[in-house]
């Protein structure tokens, strides 16, 4: 009855969608722990500033997202809920601001580089034998993974578009008529962003987004894991 079942693809889909959970929570720790320490205790107050997942994953963003993309086969990201601040409440509300948006997109690189640090503890062990096969390249698979989504995360997060984090980097530093023409392009942000996920590789057979992320994550994951 289950014959034809592909538990491997089953196992690798469960273990992206794990691994980018874990990395999401991470990411949304770092944002209210940022901005508590520069001031802001808005996430403290809501419950933000936590390890507990239910505190932060939205059950689309972070659960039905992930898994459509693995299913697709293309890049697997996600959103969770974003985290509440208040940037009158920063001691320096314009370049607190701009900590707090990076300090996601910098806890993924941290988990990306430790990914690959142990990657390569594994790889020694590997080597030498002293781990049955099957089991060591299980596990390796698993550090390349959590290397490469994490490095995806942050690069995903760091396109200058709302709600994504690039953008709270970038309206901060910007002035007068320029940061006005910006709020403007904002309001048509959401659409821009799932037209490129999702339209334009339907209609034109393009992915930008993929493009981008093989670009950026894909050889920053092949520098870190080959070092």
């Amino acid at each position: 009855m289950f014959s034809g079942i592909d538990y491997q693809y089953i196992l690798n889909i469960v273990t992206s969608v794990v691994i980018v959970l874990v990395a999401t929570v991470f990411h949304e720790l770092a944002h209210a722990a940022t901005a508590n320490a520069l001031g802001d205790p808005t996430a403290k107050e809501r419950g933000r500033l936590t390890l507990n997942p239910f505190a932060h994953l939205d059950p689309v963003g972070s659960v039905v997202l992930p898994i459509l993309m693995a299913l697709a086969g293309g890049p697997i990201f996600a959103f969770a809920k974003p985290v509440p601040y208040n940037p009158h409440r920063l001691r320096h509300p314009i370049r607190d601001e701009v900590l707090v948006a990076l300090a996601g997109p910098f806890a993924n690189l941290i988990q990306a580089l430790l990914g690959a640090g142990i990657f390569h503890l594994f790889m020694g062990v590997y080597d030498s034998g002293q781990m049955d096969a099957a089991i060591a390249i299980q596990i390796l698979q698993v550090l390349a993974s959590y290397t490469y989504l994490n490095l995806m995360l942050m690069f995903f997060n760091l396109i200058p578009l709302p709600p994504l984090d690039g953008s709270a980097i970038i309206s901060p530093l910007l002035r007068g008529r320029a940061r006005e023409a910006y709020y403007q392009v904002q309001r048509y942000s959401m659409p821009v962003l799932l037209a490129i996920m999702f339209l334009v590789p339907m209609v034109f057979h393009v992915d930008p987004l993929g493009i981008y992320l093989r670009a950026t994550a894909g050889r920053a994951a092949d520098l870190i894991l080959s070092i």
